[in-house]
């Protein structure tokens, strides 16, 4: 077989292999370089210490044992639930004031349990249960947290079990007063900061809203903080727990983080809305625009006047007085003619229906014909068509601007240059409303160390996300998931493997076949030029005479006759000197010289 077919065959095997095997899944980027052992409290004892077993077999995956984080330094609030009790949380029995008494009570169940699909066996956390209810919940944080020269750190874990409709799953800092009282924790409870994911219809947010106080007339505002320009709708969608982190920073600025990846940050001065510093102007709410206020920048030219030659009656289309009726045209056919077929219904009543009429059809008689009943001229464009006058337009002399309430000095001004400074906040609350159940929390944290956080997510949500990332299908079977949820990736997929064993054997087998060499030619048919050529039949005469008797005598004389190539330089000279020669006296010349005529000769 062909060495290309080979080659042929050899690739398209190995593509369509690479193709269909399964691929291994790849090492997450954000996974930390350290071992697994560091991350994970792996059993390895008992009989899958070695690596086969007696017939051959891979041991079992190792099982992971889940260790409750611990907070290790300064800090106001962790919880991490691992009790399995709500001790310390404190459940709302209040009613939410201006919403219908079915549905104003704070009834929604919260439980402390394990994830429904959970990857380490005794991690725990606070799941909202129910559906289309209004929850509540809080707990006292360790001590209140007063904003001086430290940041602020806020951080909790969420999965949205079973996808998310409408619904949030935020946490509020409820501000200290001597009001407060977690049994009546509604919305309307004051809080310093509210903080986390949100999602109603396709409107995915995370906020980030810090409720102000004015300091002239001491009322609070709410400052709600920009949009973030990642988009969030994975972390909404993929039923994975995601690592939600606040930071406050003394200079005004703030962070926010999903998975320890910064998703929004800006200052507290400039890119919240609305700003926390009225303006120091504003327009004057008593100002009035004069009467005789001209904000027309163009007018029409009172001196212009009308053309004597305007025609406005003129209309816009007129017939075609080069148009001919066609050929054929039947004048007295009308296009449309009763059913002769129809029938007329036996329930008619004429009295009530009025006089029956069979349907209209086109007529059959004007089929064959260009056309039936009344000719008409078409109508085509008027050239003398000049519509309504206008009188041009032209700058107004008069203009005098887009008129504006004039300016006046803010009464309620004033300057804030460190909203950082907020209230103060004793406790953590949950008060939400969701029409989808099963919203996993866990590991809360309110701290002001770096450090702290950072320890804290590694042990908690890194720990979960090492678990989820070991469980986690391969390539393949997140592929076939994936076509199951949309059909048409089958398509793609088909073509992905299609393509390139097409284009390899499209490449290999139907290159052009290497052409023949074509057979030698003939002594006589070579062409007369300087070069010498060989002489097939030459070389087997002068074998043959070398056998014979007479072969050295004959050899001698060949030696002393002129060589073939001497006579081909001759020929060629010639041939220069008397272009005239013919093609039939040169094949004479060759055969003239051959061997064989020598040997006649000399006979």
């Amino acid at each position: 077989m062909d060495r290309k077919v080979w080659l042929c065959i050899v690739m398209a095997t190995g593509v369509l292999c690479l193709t269909l095997a399964p691929p291994c899944r790849a090492r997450d980027p954000d996974e930390d370089d350290a071992d697994a052992e560091d991350d994970l409290d792996v059993d390895t004892a008992g009989p899958y210490e070695d690596l086969e077993d007696e017939r051959g077999a891979p041991p079992p995956a190792p099982k992971v044992t889940y260790k409750a984080p611990e907070p290790m330094g300064e800090h106001f609030f962790a919880e991490s639930f691992d009790r399995g009790t709500l001790d310390n949380w404190v459940l709302s029995s209040a009613k939410k004031d201006d919403t219908d008494e079915d549905i104003a009570k704070y009834d929604g169940k919260w439980e402390v349990e394990e994830m429904k699909d959970s990857k380490l066996p005794g991690d725990k956390g606070l799941v909202l249960k129910s559906r289309a209810k209004h929850h509540a919940i809080s707990a006292p944080l360790l001590r209140t947290f007063t904003f001086g020269t430290a940041p602020l750190i806020v951080q909790y874990e969420v999965n949205f079990q079973a996808g998310i409709d409408c619904g949030g799953a935020y946490v509020k800092l409820l501000t200290q007063t001597p009001e407060l009282d977690l049994d009546e924790f509604v919305d309307k409870t004051a809080y310093t900061i509210m903080f986390g994911p949100d999602k109603c219809g396709e409107d995915y947010k995370l906020h980030f809203i810090f409720r102000h106080k004015n300091p002239k007339t001491g009322k609070y505002e709410e400052k709600h903080a920009k949009k973030p320009d990642a988009d969030l709708r994975t972390y909404f969608t993929d039923k994975k727990t995601h690592l939600y982190t606040l930071v406050v920073n003394p200079d005004n600025t703030f962070e926010i983080l999903v998975d320890q990846t910064l998703v929004n940050s800006g200052s507290l001065l400039k890119d919240v809305s609305p700003p926390v510093n009225p303006p120091a102007e504003i327009e004057d709410p008593d100002d009035r625009k004069p009467e005789d206020w001209d904000e027309r920048p163009k007018i029409q030219d009172p001196d212009a006047a009308k053309p004597e030659d305007w025609d406005e009656d003129a209309p816009a289309q007129v017939p075609d007085e080069d148009a001919v009726k066609p050929d054929g045209w039947l004048d007295d056919e009308p296009e449309y003619v009763g059913d002769p077929d129809a029938v007329k219904p036996e329930d008619w009543d004429e009295d009530m229906d009025g006089e029956w009429e069979a349907p209209q059809i086109p007529n059959p008689a004007c089929e064959a014909a260009s056309g039936c009943g009344q000719w008409k001229r078409p109508t085509v464009d008027n050239p003398n068509y000049k519509g309504k006058w206008k009188a041009p337009m032209i700058d107004n002399p008069n203009y005098q601007g887009v008129w504006k309430p004039r300016k006046i000095s803010n009464p309620e001004f004033f300057e804030d240059l460190h909203p950082f400074r907020m209230s103060a906040f004793s406790a953590v609350g949950l008060e939400l409303w969701s029409m989808t159940s099963d919203i996993f929390f866990d590991n809360f944290l309110v701290t002001d160390d770096r450090n702290v956080a950072e320890r804290w997510a590694n042990d908690g949500w890194g720990l979960k996300k090492a678990a989820e990332g070991a469980a986690e299908p391969g390539l393949a079977a997140q592929m076939m998931t994936a076509a199951e949820e949309r059909p048409w990736l089958w398509v793609v997929y088909a073509l992905t493997v299609a393509l390139p064993v097409v284009l390899v054997v499209v490449f290999c087998c139907t290159g052009k076949k290497k052409s023949e060499a074509p057979p030698a030619p003939a002594p006589a048919e070579y062409k007369k030029t300087d070069e010498a050529q060989p002489d097939v039949k030459e070389d087997e005469e002068d074998e043959e005479d070398k056998t014979s008797p007479d072969g050295e005598q004959e050899q001698e004389e060949e030696e002393n006759e002129e060589s073939p190539a001497d006579n081909d330089q001759a020929d060629g000279d010639k041939e220069d000197a008397g272009e005239a020669a013919s093609a039939e006296e040169l094949e004479d010349d060759i055969l003239r010289r051959s061997p064989r005529n020598r040997k006649v000769r000399k006979d």
